[in-house]
Parts: C-alpha cells; sequence; structure tokens
C-alpha cells in the first residue's frame, strides 16, 4: 500500500500496489482485507511507519517496508512504469 501522493505514486511505484494517500488510509480500513498480511511504503519508510502501526494496533498484520521506495530501488526490484523514478517529497 502506497500511501505517498498521488504526485509521488504517478512517478514511480511498486508493481501491483494499491495507492491510498496517507490523509485517506483511515477512510478506507473498511477497503482493505483485514485477512490478508498488509505493507505499507512511502518513499523512506518514515511515513508508511504511522499507518503501520495504527493497522497493526487495530488487529491487521501490517509490515512498513524498511527505508521505503528508495530501498526498494536499491535492490534492484524494480517500479513501474519502467521509466519511473522516485518524486522528492
Amino acid at each position: 500500500m502506497d500511501v505517498r501522493e498521488t504526485y509521488e505514486h504517478e512517478a514511480g511505484h511498486i508493481p501491483g500496489d494499491r495507492h491510498l494517500d496517507l490523509q485517506h488510509v483511515a477512510l478506507e480500513t473498511d477497503s482493505i482485507d483485514q485477512d490478508r498480511p498488509v505493507i505499507f511504503y512511502c518513499r523512506a519508510g518514515i511515513r508508511s511507519a504511522m499507518p503501520t502501526e495504527a493497522f497493526r494496533a487495530a488487529g491487521w498484520e501490517a509490515y512498513n517496508l524498511e527505508g521505503g521506495l528508495l530501498a526498494w530501488i536499491a535492490a534492484e526490484d524494480g517500479i513501474e512504469p519502467s521509466d519511473g523514478r522516485v518524486a522528492p517529497h
């Protein structure tokens, strides 16, 4: 679950992710399957730590992608679009 702003997500994101701006995560809890683990990410893992902790406290199996999209790219795991980039925040 990408919790970055829309312009950041459009610049580059993890293939197959779901984008939900951090401001709207709490409003969309009913649309997030509690029977499956959820992994939150942002640019560097700081913003995504907040919903990770909140969802854990509410009973979800929630994780924060340590290092965020920057770490994902450093591990050469690929992003979409193929010419994508990590947008500044």
